[in-house]
């Protein structure tokens, strides 16, 4: 009897070892296409970048909700990140999280939305970056249910999901005003009062997260972020006022309730080092 349970206890090895092999591969091809994805978005291998693709309705002064040129190098933090996460699925192998395939899915709609933005299918990336922050959001959930155990998870899992999921956020507000301005819509004529309602709604996203996640400050900085570029790019164009002011609110509210639920949480000593989540 004992052969028989080494036995299987040796075909148990081989099956979660080749199991293992295949989410880190999966996890690599997915980093991967995703800058690939990325190398075309910026103009390379004939490709257009974002701001001019679909007509330019993606530009910074294309709609009242559209962020300044400058808040898009919160990419290359996401970036390194994910490829930081890459990385680390190789060197620490464990998944208890359940979160490696989302990840993957992530990546490959963020190749997808802009392969679609290239092809001018506007509407089509609403579809694919709503399905974005939906797979961000699961993600979130399961990486709330168990916490990190060491401080590089805690960046390199936390941080990054993090980040990403509060720019793409914003970035999901951004998508539907050009979706819409694409199609002739103009805000039933008052385009800032609609900025400034949908930025209301995004701040109770952020304060939701916020909540939900204990403070997590970087899904506050991404947001904050992505909100506070909203409003200075409407110092330049479309010039709005009360979008300013709108999106100058939005960020400070989700900034100070996230420092609030974060001061207010629990803190064990031996969880002192929850900087990054």
């Amino acid at each position: 009897m004992s052969a028989v349970r080494g036995t299987d206890t040796e075909v148990d090895r081989v099956t979660t070892d080749r199991t293992s092999g295949v989410r880190k591969l999966g996890v690599t091809l997915a980093y991967l296409i995703c800058l690939a994805g990325t190398t075309i978005g910026v103009g390379a291998f004939g490709g257009t970048p974002i701001a001019e693709a679909s007509g330019g309705v993606l530009a910074a002064d294309a709609t009242h909700l559209a962020p300044a040129s400058p808040a898009f190098s919160i990419w290359s933090v996401i970036y390194l990140g994910l490829g930081a996460y890459t990385l680390w699925q190789w060197w620490d192998g464990d998944d208890r999280r359940r979160i490696s395939w989302l990840a993957v899915a992530s990546m490959l709609l963020n190749a997808a939305w802009i392969l679609l933005v290239q092809a001018a299918q506007i509407w089509l990336t609403v579809v694919v970056i709503l399905a974005l922050v939906a797979t961000l959001g699961v993600l979130l959930r399961r990486v709330v249910a168990i916490p990190a155990r060491s401080r590089v998870e805690m960046l390199v899992v936390d941080g990054t999901f993090g980040l990403y999921l509060g720019w793409v956020c914003v970035a999901t507000c951004a998508n539907i005003a050009a979706a819409l301005s694409a199609s002739g819509f103009e805000g039933f004529g008052a385009p800032e009062v609609l900025a400034a309602v949908v930025l209301a709604v995004a701040t109770a996203v952020g304060i939701a997260l916020a909540r939900f996640g204990g403070g997590r400050l970087a899904i506050a900085a991404s947001l904050t972020w992505g909100l506070a570029w909203i409003g200075v790019a409407r110092t330049i164009g479309p010039e709005s006022t009360l979008t300013l002011w709108a999106a100058v609110l939005a960020a400070g509210s989700v900034a100070v309730t996230t420092l609030v639920v974060r001061l207010r949480r629990p803190q064990p000593a031996a969880d002192m080092s929850e900087v990054a989540a």
